[in-house]
């Protein structure tokens, strides 16, 4: 570290994390003595404004990660793969939020909140996990620390943001269609290029990447795998249902847990939920409260609401996690990642 700070990259920085990325290392006040800003060729040549200074953003190549310390991914996972290992041969760490590197045994897949301690074995790459996986191991860190778990079913309610502007884009063009009466042709959801796309406006797409041979989509096996990493447990039943909905930003999450103990009550984990670092409990059926997407935009924290204790099995729970998808669940936990490096002293 130079007297002011560290040498930082921001690779995809022109893409909607990219920008977040920025805007959050400029709001967290991250110590950068010297910030470069990469992107593809396209983008190249872009003027970004960050604290005040305009940078220009360049096309990213392995030289561009000179010098550099701490070196944030969000271009998609084939520029990771060719770049990242580039990056750390130069020097640098990289914290990668694609889904090239998050299942590589060498490589930790880390949210602070959960695993910071697994930063430790970083050889290089440190992997950013799901959006959707980000949120519900935060939630469930606390509960899992003090009463064990067993079985995890979650079904999500997924914003249309988490697969990329042309998807925001779509859903405003196909709304603004319908309620002109005009016709209009789907061409990005589910996923861009399969054999079929579907309106988004006004609908419920039970699909988010492609299918798999097992019946389940990519983004369902994600929450399965990656959960079971990031809590250390092969072991831990995991299923998942990954829904998209016309939601511009925010994801929801309809969990049911299984956990440890029997004796335990939804004050209980109120309590619990209430102590943990980057959880907000918004739980008050009698005053309608409880946490929906709109209201979670632009703020760090993961929300959690509508916990019950489940009628019949008696060591479960039903809980309903919301999160910002472009903030905890992208931007946000890798600026963390970056912070918990500098606490740790690994950078």
């Amino acid at each position: 570290m130079s007297s002011n700070g560290y040498r930082v990259a921001v690779t995809g920085a022109t893409g909607a994390v990219g920008q977040q990325m920025l805007k959050t290392l400029e709001e967290r006040n991250f110590p950068i003595s010297e910030l470069k800003l990469l992107s593809s060729e396209r983008s190249a040549g872009t003027t970004i404004t960050f604290k005040g200074k305009s940078y220009t953003v360049e096309a990213a190549k392995p030289e561009s990660f000179e010098n550099i310390q701490i070196a944030l991914f969000s271009a998609g996972g084939s520029v990771s793969k060719k770049l990242a290992p580039e990056a750390v041969k130069r020097g640098a760490i990289v914290v990668d939020n694609t889904s090239a590197y998050r299942m590589d045994p060498n490589v930790p897949l880390v949210v602070p909140e959960v695993n910071e301690e697994s930063l430790k074995n970083h050889q290089g790459i440190i992997a950013n996990p799901n959006c959707s996986t980000i949120q519900m191991a935060a939630a469930l860190e606390p509960i899992r620390k003090a009463y064990g778990l067993s079985k995890v079913i979650v079904s999500t309610y997924q914003a249309v943001s988490g697969a990329g502007a042309a998807a925001i884009n779509e859903l405003n063009d196909q709304t603004r269609a319908i309620l002109d009466g005009k016709e209009y042709t789907p061409s990005i959801l589910p996923v861009k290029g399969d054999k079929k796309h579907y309106q988004i406006a006004y609908n419920a797409i039970p699909q988010i990447d492609k299918f798999q041979e097992n019946g389940y989509t990519f983004e369902e096996m994600k929450m399965i795998n990656e959960t079971k990493k990031i809590m250390n447990m092969p072991e831990l039943a995991v299923a998942a249902t990954c829904v998209r909905l016309p939601v511009v930003t925010g994801h929801s999450e309809s969990v049911y847990i299984e956990i440890g103990k029997d004796d335990v009550s939804v004050a209980d984990l109120h309590h619990l939920l209430l102590e943990a670092p980057g959880i907000t409990l918004e739980d008050n059926p009698a005053e309608q409260i409880y946490p929906m997407p709109a209201n979670c935009v632009g703020k760090n924290d993961v929300f959690v609401g509508r916990v019950r204790k489940d009628l019949d099995q008696k060591n479960g729970f039903h809980l309903w996690i919301v999160s910002d998808n472009l903030l905890k669940g992208a931007a946000w936990n890798s600026v963390q990642i970056a912070e918990s490096l500098i606490k740790l002293k690994l950078v």
